[in-house]
């Protein structure tokens, strides 16, 4: 029985139903020696709890789409079957412009949200250059099939989730395509390709979408495998002006960091409630050394960079969650690239879904304009033109305040906001973080 599943909520409704009568029938008509009535109550009284305890579980998970399914959630998955160390630009010196053309194929995803607007499909990729074997869900924007967009080309954005996350959490608990097909339908968004692959590879931890040699190539299976079917399946515009990524809490760090690292495979990066360096989440794989965070923490690729990244990023966070990080971007960016920080408040929502969902428009809209389509709708230039201008300068304080529109409805139950090992945010930004701290919290 899926974990995801309605059969098993329901199942989870029905017993807890039962563990809540059971007690109020026999407590009083149990039958014995006194040592066995009294087991018999307390067994009727963990099994209420415990069935209490799932559905609410259960409930949680289908609502923030945490875990996929059980593999996820004992940690037996893995979905790497080779990692072999391809080098500083993650090709192992694979020619993947001349690696042949491999046609997917494609099925209606199922679960929460997944039929909604138009549907999503997902497939199972190998990844011929990263040795990673995972599913990827893919959502066509409406003018994709339409007659007058049969020869055009659209730009691609590639969402990523939190820790622990799902990637249907970008369809099932953000919304993300119900709410942007009107939108992309009345021109105030431009139809773009929305692509949501698996980032929970190995067991237990976050790959912090790097390559490590011998444990797992995330890095080359996010910037590489999924572009590289993107293209061969779909009429998609080529990186990087037709490509940008997205992510939230933990997915917010890859995003930017991705961007900042293969800006000849990203024109943009949104970090909602993201951090700098690795260590902001306790179980990266990318915080096992000083040299693997230094490698991969964006602020000190920008502040490093022989030459700046023409990238434009974007940064949301409320204080001592993401505002900082964004803050501490903006402080080394040098044109070309740009920073823009949006500061929200406490109240909009805390490191939850109620924060991060409202933003998607307001996200959206921003892609639409760096990457170059300003005109969603009715020309050419909307589906090929180049990249548009950036919403400030890199560097200067522009937009760094103001919210991005209210959060919608109380903060639940949802995704655990990274570990911050005891270290300030500052230090986080900065990757001056201590990792013992982290490894002494709970």
């Amino acid at each position: 029985m899926s974990l995801t599943g309605t059969p098993f909520l329901y199942t989870t409704v029905v017993l807890a139903v039962v563990a809540l009568i059971l007690p109020l029938l026999l407590w009083s008509r149990t039958r014995g020696p006194r040592p066995l009535r009294v087991a018999t109550r307390v067994l009727m009284l963990l099994f209420a709890q415990g069935t209490a305890v799932t559905l609410v579980f259960v409930l949680v998970n289908n609502q923030n789409n945490l875990y996929d399914n059980w593999a996820d959630l004992f940690g037996t998955g893995n979905h790497v079957q080779q990692a072999a160390d391809l080098g500083r630009d993650g090709t192992g010196g694979i020619a993947v412009k001349r690696l042949p053309k491999v046609k997917q194929t494609f099925t209606a995803a199922s679960g929460p949200g997944m039929h909604a607007a138009g549907g999503v499909r997902v497939t199972q990729l190998k990844g011929r250059v990263s040795g990673v074997n995972a599913e990827v869900y893919v959502w066509l924007p409406p003018q994709y099939d339409e007659p007058a967009y049969r020869d055009k080309k659209f730009p691609v954005v590639e969402l990523l989730p939190g820790y622990p996350g799902s990637a249907k959490a970008w369809f099932g608990s953000m919304k993300t395509h119900e709410q942007l097909l009107p939108l992309m339908r009345s021109g105030q968004v431009a139809p773009f390709i929305l692509v949501a692959p698996r980032t929970n590879l190995l067991a237990g931890v976050d790959t912090g979408c790097a390559n490590i040699p011998g444990q797992v190539n995330a890095d080359t299976w996010l910037s590489i495998d999924v572009p590289k079917m993107v293209m061969d399946n779909f009429r998609a515009q080529p990186a990087p002006q037709g490509w940008a990524v997205a992510g939230y809490s933990a997915g917010a760090h890859c995003a930017v960091k991705l961007a900042v690292a293969h800006p000849e495979r990203y024109r943009a990066a949104v970090s909602m409630s993201g951090y700098n360096d690795p260590i902001g989440e306790r179980n990266s794989l990318a915080a096992q050394t000083p040299a693997l965070r230094a490698e991969n923490n964006p602020f000190l690729l920008l502040k490093k960079a022989a030459v700046p990244p023409p990238v434009a990023l974007y940064a949301s966070g409320e204080s001592g969650d993401g505002y900082e990080a964004g803050m501490a971007l903006e402080s080394v960016a040098k044109a070309p690239t740009t920073v823009h920080v949006v500061f929200l408040p406490h109240s909009a929502g805390g490191h939850t879904m109620a924060l991060w969902r409202p933003q998607v428009p307001t996200v959206f809209r921003w892609l639409t304009l760096q990457m170059g389509q300003s005109h969603a709708r009715g020309t050419d230039h909307s589906l090929t033109g180049r990249a548009g201008s950036a919403h400030g300068k890199a560097g200067s304080p522009t937009g760094t305040a103001g919210t991005t529109g209210s959060a919608a409805g109380p903060a639940g139950t949802t995704p655990r906001s990274p570990s911050t090992g005891g270290s300030t945010r500052a230090a986080l930004a900065s990757g001056t973080a201590s990792r013992a701290g982290a490894a002494q919290r709970p």
